[in-house]
């Protein structure tokens, strides 16, 4: 039988007993939330996949500050979302603003709460970076087997082949991943990867791309090819100079196309780097402003 899932929405009147006297027996995460806000309930969201992934290992909570003016003021909550983490009746942690699920996961390994095969997915990225790609394949491999229902193994997998160029294995692999796994954050930027490599793929090349720009810095077919190839190698800041210093010159380039390709970046890398994201969002939005 399947444990319980805990995830719960609390009042001043049962705060008590659902989130101090339960946190003497589980983690208890509670989310100071509005239900009018993006980032709070994207955040619900996930939470609430979380307790159900670890079913009967932790409890969420949220409380809604705007019907919950009391606790609001209790526990002090300027900015939304605020997760508060309760342990043995006391808070012993805090964060304050939209957690990724990478943070979100590592939080909770904080707190005991992880899968085995997460702790091998972490070696076998270790090892990748540090340019052992074979045994990170291996230790991948051996993590599926140990836990066939954790499809971020696989996920992992398909980074690894898109960091070594092998698109065809990468792009038939993620094609096998369930689809709502395809659509999780991590699921969309795999998805992104694959289309800039591809993308790339079709161009010059960054070299013969960048001698060409220093014959004549306004050619803007090569400039735009050089940001995607850019992308393709993760150097996401020297490829937005490029997608903006086209946008500055020739606003309507392609019909508009450095407009949507900045956009797709953007989107590409919130996920993994939500800050510079924001970065670009913003100044896209002010040179469009101009």
């Amino acid at each position: 039988m399947s444990k319980e899932v805990f995830v719960f929405e609390v009042s001043q009147q049962n705060f008590g007993k659902n989130v101090l006297f339960n946190s003497h027996k589980l983690p208890v995460l509670v989310e100071f939330m509005r239900v009018s806000s993006e980032p709070c309930i994207v955040m619900e969201h996930l939470f609430t996949e979380l307790a159900r992934e670890f079913s009967g290992q932790f409890i969420f909570v949220k409380v809604d500050i705007d019907e919950q003016v009391d606790l609001r003021q209790q526990y002090q909550i300027e900015n939304i979302p605020t997760l508060k983490v309760f342990k043995d009746g006391e808070m012993v942690r805090q964060e304050v603003g939209q957690l990724q699920e990478v943070e979100a996961r590592s939080l909770l390994k904080d707190f005991g709460v992880y899968r085995e095969s997460d702790l091998m997915r972490e070696e076998a990225r270790d090892k990748h970076l540090s340019g052992e790609t074979s045994a990170a394949i291996l230790q991948l491999t051996e993590a599926i087997k140990k836990d066939p229902a954790n499809t971020r193994i696989a996920m992992d997998m398909v980074q690894i082949f898109i960091d070594v160029g092998e698109l065809e294995q990468a792009s038939a692999l993620y094609a096998k991943l369930p689809e709502n796994d395809q659509t999780t954050e991590m699921g969309k930027a795999l998805k992104g990867q694959l289309t800039f490599a591809s993308l790339a793929e079709k161009t010059a090349g960054i070299d013969t791309l960048e001698q060409i720009l220093a014959n004549n810095a306004n050619d803007h077919d090569a400039r735009f090819d050089l940001a995607i190839c850019l992308v393709s190698q993760y150097q996401y800041k020297e490829a937005m100079e490029h997608m903006f210093d086209i946008l500055e010159k020739e606003p309507e380039y392609k019909d508009g196309a450095v407009k949507e390709m900045i956009i797709a970046i953007t989107n590409m890398i919130a996920p993994v780097n939500i800050d510079l994201a924001q970065e670009f969002r913003r100044r896209l939005a002010n040179q469009l402003a101009e």
